[in-house]
């Protein structure tokens, strides 16, 4: 038997917006609702194809398919288990609960036992280290408290030299179903919880839970360059799972504090270097501080302030372990506050040899496109 178009199911047009159709789809599920038309073949039939036509069309990429190439865009979809089961969360009030009702019979493929193994949480620790420290690379130990197996009982939350037994309510599978019209609902078994497993004695060091809280001190190498905001993947190092499941994993989050001298942008590190006028004037070596200690940098006659000199392979190691950035020293004449009286001298019987240069007509004021690379950096700095 050919299916309907969906678009002719809900009655909108195949421009219609999201909202239209969330509205047409109530007012069918609403007037075909099996409470409302006991014992109606037909109005049970409508309301599975309203329910399925939603299904496609409430879902973005299902109706992009869709309209493309019809329902053999979406056949896979639409068989047992195809639907997302919280499109349909907006409509509680129409199924009475959508967590506890898994399908439309086998509409919607059916439930889930809720019991079986469960991967354990993912944890986060926030490590606060030096700016040295991210540069060097480091090896620290943490303390982490987290939820680890019983050892008593071996996660089975029974006392030793007992077990676990099937629950008689639900018969191991955690879940009690029954039919209402032709939906299947299933609901959480209250005598287990849904583990399909009742304990009928605990273990005294759990209390049966099956884990108890511990204080596990772990090991963690910082690799060399790491930044701020970078994460370390510790894997099985988080919450215990539960019934034998895996062990989540701990996220351990870097913070690296501020130097007082180097900002760092990516790999490369920038720093300001005070230096005096004769030096600028007159050329001279520099000593520039470094990762590896103060090193010389030969300053050329005529440097203006703000220049700035690259020192390759003097930045901060790449994280990945493949090179180092550059640093950037940026030369910043000073003024001095206080002369002596021999210095005051000088310089008033410097002034008298320096000519004054005329006023000139203001150049053409430079674009981005037209400065040069460390001009840019000046720029960040002045």
């Amino acid at each position: 038997m050919s299916k309907h178009d969906y678009y002719d199911v809900l009655g909108v047009t195949r421009d219609a917006a999201d909202q239209d159709i969330k509205s047409a789809y109530r007012k069918l599920a609403l007037k075909h609702h099996p409470d409302r038309n006991p014992g109606n073949a037909e109005a049970e039939e409508k309301f599975k194809e309203a329910a399925e036509a939603y299904a496609v069309l409430a879902d973005a990429d299902k109706r992009s398919a869709y309209d493309r190439f019809g329902h053999a865009g979406v056949s896979s979809a639409t068989g047992a288990g195809g639907f997302d089961p919280t499109i349909f969360a907006d409509f509680g009030d129409i199924f009475g609960g959508l967590r506890d009702i898994f399908g439309f019979g086998d509409f919607f493929g059916g439930g889930s036992r809720r019991g079986g193994q469960q991967r354990g949480s993912d944890l986060r620790y926030d490590l606060e280290i030096s700016f040295e420290e991210s540069a060097s690379g480091m090896e620290t130990s943490v303390q982490i408290p987290r939820q680890e197996t019983c050892e008593a009982c071996k996660g089975s939350g029974a006392a030793p030299g007992t077990s676990p037994t099937v629950c008689p309510q639900c018969g191991g599978r955690g879940q009690i179903r029954y039919q209402q019209g032709f939906f299947t609902v299933a609901q959480t078994c209250r005598q287990c919880g849904g583990a399909g497993r009742v304990i009928t004695k605990a273990c005294s060091e759990c209390r049966g839970h099956g884990q108890v809280a511990q204080q596990r001190k772990l090991t963690v190498r910082i690799p060399p360059g790491i930044a701020s905001g970078q994460r370390l993947r510790l894997y099985g190092e988080g919450e215990a799972g539960q019934a034998g499941g895996p062990s989540g994993d701990l996220y351990v989050v870097v913070q690296v504090q501020e130097h007082p001298v180097f900002r760092r942008e990516g790999d490369d590190l920038f720093c300001r270097v005070p230096v005096t006028f004769p030096i600028v004037a007159l050329g001279g070596d520099l000593s520039v501080p470094t990762l590896g200690g103060p090193e010389k940098v030969a300053i050329p006659e005529g440097t203006k302030s703000g220049q700035v000199f690259r020192l390759r392979g003097k930045g901060m190691p790449s994280v990945s372990g493949r090179g180092r950035g550059d640093l950037h020293v940026v030369v910043d004449v000073t003024t001095p506050k206080k002369l002596t009286k021999e210095q005051r001298h000088l310089l008033e019987q410097l002034g008298k040899t320096m000519p004054i240069e005329k006023l000139k007509a203001p150049k053409r004021e430079e674009s981005d496109e037209d400065k040069s690379v460390f001009d840019r950096v000046k720029d960040i700095f002045s």
